[in-house]
């Protein structure tokens, strides 16, 4: 029996998902202990017939792929819940790279600590045409939402969950917490999301800890598109609109504004201690982030 399932979603990235793929065949954790099933969300590329290939080419590792034809990233994720064998489910995306010890540090925490229930890693920002001299740790977290808590197991920081790109949950919890809401998450190439954040408070109200694992490390690769004024505006914007869905619903829109504004006053007085370009491009993150906040509350 599998002890873990590693569940990759893709849309119309067949070289990524290689790429990616061919860091999961690196695991050091042995075969017949986990298996990595890859949900196609309609791709409309080559992404099934590469996906063929690689898994003829490792045979020894348990590779599979199914379709989930609901276009949406909750629908595809999902669906690699329902199909998932092991009692630990673990997410990564198709434009990410994983070490050799991912599965096995979070197979070593969910051992170690029967009480845990969910977890995330370290996430590490990577940057092929080089990173860009506007960005800083702040308006890299929309983008990259890079991770790092220190080398020790730990308790997810207050304010912080699990990327989604790198979070492993025991399946059980799915039964009590649900799984993610379809009508929040990425959908073909609307860049809405939330998903993450709707999921991991429903499981935080079950008084669940979020644990930080440091060894589960993943490598997010970001292309010179996502690097864009227009991509970034958008993205920012989408943020701000998965906000204020989340908040209407709990009836905490009036909250959700509040905040928003005590953000506007803790980015400009970051504004004052970064570079110029620095400080332009975190004026332009919250702007659009308050933008789809305060906007009307539908879905783009």
């Amino acid at each position: 029996m599998f002890r873990i399932s590693l569940i990759i979603t893709t849309y119309n990235r067949a070289a990524q998902l290689v790429a990616a793929l061919e860091s999961v065949v690196r695991q050091d954790l042995p075969a017949a202990e986990w298996e990595c099933v890859v949900v196609n969300n309609r791709s409309t590329d080559d992404t099934a017939q590469r996906f063929t290939v690689f898994a003829a080419e490792h045979p020894e590792c348990h590779l599979r792929m199914v379709d989930e034809l609901q276009q949406g990233l909750s629908h595809a994720r999902n669906r690699g819940i329902a199909e998932a064998q092991a009692p630990l489910v673990a997410f990564i995306d198709d434009d990410e790279r994983i070490e050799p010890q991912f599965l096995r540090a979070y197979i070593a925490l969910f051992d170690g600590n029967p009480t845990a229930q969910a977890a995330g890693g370290r996430i590490v920002a990577e940057y092929p045409d080089g990173r860009p001299a506007w960005l800083s740790k702040y308006t890299e977290i929309p983008i990259a939402n890079t991770m790092d808590f220190g080398p020790e197991i730990r308790p997810f920081p207050a304010g912080r969950i699990p990327g989604g790109g790198n979070m492993a949950v025991r399946r059980a919890v799915f039964e009590v917490c649900g799984t993610f809401d379809p009508q929040l998450g990425r959908n073909g190439k609307t860049l809405s999301g939330g998903e993450e954040t709707d999921l991991f408070a429903r499981i935080r109200k079950r008084h669940y800890t979020l644990w930080y694992v440091p060894a589960a490390v993943m490598h997010h690769i970001i292309p010179a598109e996502k690097l864009t004024e227009s991509y970034f505006r958008k993205l920012c914007r989408n943020i701000g609109i998965g906000q204020r869905m989340r908040a209407s619903r709990r009836n905490r829109l009036l909250r959700a504004y509040v905040a928003e504004l005590l953000k506007w006053g803790a980015t400009l007085l970051l504004c004052c201690t970064m570079r110029p370009v620095q400080a332009r491009w975190l004026l332009r993150m919250r702007r659009e982030i308050s933008g789809g906040l305060f906007s009307a509350a539908e879905r783009p």
